[in-house]
């Protein structure tokens, strides 16, 4: 493999810490060489430490353009590595003339870059905006970064983190402590506490609060002094003026541009991070490899490396307050921060190497190199292509999505997905996949054409009792991922009602064309063989949303306890909606929250399963109480649902999925059958249910409701038996659909 690293080649800090150690580190591994768009430290750095480097800069930035589409081509390059703005925009014009993939790592977040610079800010924070957008793969150098990018709508899937990494082994020259003051310009006498800050100067950086936290300290720790290391002749007289309006000059030192940053950090007793925003500094590691206590603001990826209040302390950007008082903390005793600076030694060193950052670098490019092969090969950019019941707020076509996008990344996780939605940002941010919308005529049509493998997924898509509208719109879309060379199946479906003869012969020619065809239950295996689909590969599966994995109870105890549920009594959910079949069925529902309350002594807790319309039906149930209820007013993820449920004793539930819920959390259940599918779930487990239309039965379903109570024990037992027949079932299923892709 070989990787051409294109970069400004004026950085500093963290950014050339991270390039020149990574480049270096990979050239043990990998043909790698680095381009420098500008002579200077970072070029003769690279060159000391004996990186393949060559400085490309004419003045002319197409004559620079040139050079490296010239060097990227001859060189027979693979991969084509950008780091900042200049590099971005000029690997934007290289990658369409040499046709080789781009990856840039976000070192920062892109917006905050030049905010000392409004000409920068508009000029090259502007192309660097742009040149994004155009970039094939990205890096981030955190987690956090990556959802940034995804929340900025950057595809998902085409993003990947790599944490900033150090040597630990690699000896470190050292200047003695009284050398470096005097270099400096300060001294050192018995008793000081020195609190470094190691940044360029930068609003972003924020410095001001780390003055202002200064201030604070000086006041009970007079021997605290504050030394600020960093280029940044702009600001440097606005911060100095600030340090003398706060009283605080002859504790402060401004250092200037450290050249031995170790040493820096050797001579400091604490290190601070006052940054508004970061990815994952390296001065924080490199503070950690000396063992030096730390206190950060609350940035990037630096929540998974620092245990708060066990190997360091984290605060809010911004605040000063919190800052001082973590300060004097520190200051005041000197074993915490022994303590601290060996456990944060211990976390970096363990979990934040450069071996580790060179060999997950390596495998991102593995990966690159394998998805633009499979591209080349057939044209496609997406394995699988998802359509189903969703972006509508409902909890149970949510659930079906994740879990079918958690068991394809359990079995693969580098297959690309796209999901057709009626909230793509919502879907591509919570579920970290491409999403284009449902009823998108141009991209709808694009995506299909670029998608190996179609999976119509989960929930009842093909009926009629809805409407005939939605039941075309489904085959049509069926029919087209056929058309445009796409594999097609649909997984864990329920099926019908089809009542209307047009409707069944349309539904028939299209599934009997179809590659594979797995069903929720036995009922929709009876309709299929009825409308003469014999073709297909078909198996009886179950929802996927048995699949789930449980959850953590206490996350739902804490957001019962949130919204002001009592949790020192038992709780039977209940899960209705709005239907019109059942008369007075709000009256109904107040009578039976009311017999919760009388004869089981428990909760009655109602919970939407649809937001928002769950939650202003049963507002309406709770006015006809007399008893007292409570309704969750919040929409929660699948996950945080869960585990709500998890927390109750007894589910009440006519949305089909918060009875799928109750099996796969092992609480018992009773159903109210507004449609077949209910009926028919509750049948396949073996647990009591009542028609909730026009034969509804006030007696059938206390009486199921007393029998299920008096039986929790036995019914959990009963439950805990079916689950793993379940659970296969919805993984076989997945076999099968994988399978496909793979043929």
């Amino acid at each position: 493999m070989k990787v051409l690293h294109l970069i400004g080649g004026g950085d500093e800090g963290g950014a050339k810490s991270h390039v020149l150690s990574l480049v270096q580190q990979l050239g043990n591994h990998i043909h790698v060489k680095l381009i420098s768009l500008r002579p200077g430290p970072f070029a003769d750095d690279a060159k000391k430490m004996g990186i393949d480097v060559e400085v490309i800069h004419s003045g002319n930035i197409f004559k620079d353009i040139n050079s490296v589409r010239r060097i990227a081509y001859n060189g027979g390059y693979d991969i084509l590595h950008t780091h900042g703005a200049k590099a971005n925009m000029i690997g934007v014009f290289v990658k369409h003339q040499v046709k080789i993939p781009v990856v840039s790592t976000v070192h920062s977040d892109y917006r905050l870059d030049y905010l000392n610079s409004l000409l920068k800010m508009y000029t090259f924070g502007l192309i660097n905006t742009v040149a994004l957008r155009f970039i094939d793969y990205y890096i981030a150098v955190s987690y956090n970064f990556k959802e940034m990018l995804i929340k900025r709508n950057f595809p998902p899937q085409r993003i990947y983190t790599v944490y900033n990494g150090i040597s630990f082994e690699t000896p470190i020259e050292l200047i003695p402590q009284e050398a470096f003051a005097k270099k400096y310009g300060f001294s050192i006498e018995q008793g000081d506490v020195f609190i470094g800050i190691l940044a360029r100067l930068d609003p972003v950086k924020g410095h001001t609060v780390f003055l202002d936290a200064a201030a604070k300290v000086i006041e009970k720790c007079p021997n605290a002094k504050f030394l600020i290391g960093g280029p940044g002749d702009e600001l440097k007289p606005t911060l100095e003026k600030r340090a003398q309006k706060l009283g605080i000059s002859d504790n402060v030192f401004f250092l200037g541009m450290v050249t031995e940053p170790y040493s820096f950090f050797d001579l400091i007793d604490i290190n601070v991070l006052a940054s508004y925003s970061e990815s994952f500094p390296y001065v924080i590691l490199e503070g950690a490899r000396l063992k030096k206590a730390t206190v950060s603001s609350r940035v990037g990826g630096l929540e998974d490396l620092f245990e708060h209040g066990k190997n360091g302390y984290l605060y809010t950007p911004g605040d000063s307050n919190a800052l001082a008082n973590h300060l004097i903390e520190l200051i005041l005793d000197e074993d915490k921060r022994l303590a601290f600076g060996e456990n944060l030694y211990t976390t970096a060193s363990e979990n934040f190497s450069l071996q580790s950052m060179t060999a997950t670098q390596i495998g991102i490019y593995d990966k690159i190199c394998t998805q633009v092969a499979k591209t080349k090969k057939d044209g496609k950019a997406y394995d699988i292509a998802i359509l189903g019941y969703y972006g509508y707020r409902n909890s149970g076509d949510d659930a079906i999505l994740k879990s079918i996008i958690d068991r394809i990344r359990l079995k693969n996780d580098e297959l690309s997905i796209a999901v057709f939605s009626n909230t793509p940002y919502e879907t591509r941010t919570q579920y970290k996949v491409d999403s284009v919308h449902r009823f998108n005529l141009l991209e709808v049509p694009k995506v299909l054409s670029k998608t190996r493998l179609f999976i119509a997924g989960g929930g009842t898509l093909i009926q009629d009792g809805t409407s005939t509208r939605s039941l075309w719109y489904y085959l049509y879309m069926l029919q087209l991922a056929r058309k445009k060379g796409a594999s097609t199946v649909l997984l864990a479906n329920g099926l019908g009602p089809l009542t209307k003869n047009k409707n069944r012969k349309a539904a028939s020619k299209i599934l009997n064309n179809m590659d594979a065809i797995t069903l929720r239950d036995s009922n929709a295996y009876d309709e299929l063989l009825s409308l003469n689909v014999t073709k297909p590969i078909t198996k009886i599966a179950a929802d996927p949303a048995l699949a789930l994995e449980n959850r953590d109870s206490t996350l739902g105890l804490n957001i019962l306890k949130s919204e002001g549920i009592p949790t020192d009594k038992k709780i039977i959910a209940l899960c209705p909606r709005k239907w019109k079949k059942v008369k007075n069925a709000d009256k109904i529902l107040a009578f039976i929250a009311d017999k919760i309350v009388t004869d089981f002594n428990a909760i009655p807790v109602f919970i939407a399963m649809q937001h928002p319309n769950d939650v202003y039906f049963s507002k309406k149930v709770l006015r006809s109480m007399k008893q007292k209820g409570y309704v969750l007013t919040r929409r929660y993820n699948v996950d945080e649902t869960l585990s709500i449920l998890s927390n109750t004793d007894m589910i009440v539930g006519m949305r089909l999925h918060s009875l799928i819920y109750a099996a796969n959390l092992g609480v018992p259940m009773v159903g109210l059958a507004y449609e077949q599918k209910v009926g028919f779930f509750m049948d396949s487990i073996n647990q009591p249910y009542v028609e909730w239309n026009e034969k509804f039965n006030m007696n059938d379903l206390i009486a199921n409701l007393h029998d299920v109570w008096t039986n929790l024990e036995g019914v959990k037992e009963e439950l805990k038996k079916i689950k793993p027949i379940l659970k296969k079932k919805v993984t076989d299923a997945i076999d099968l659909t994988l399978s496909l892709l793979s043929d």
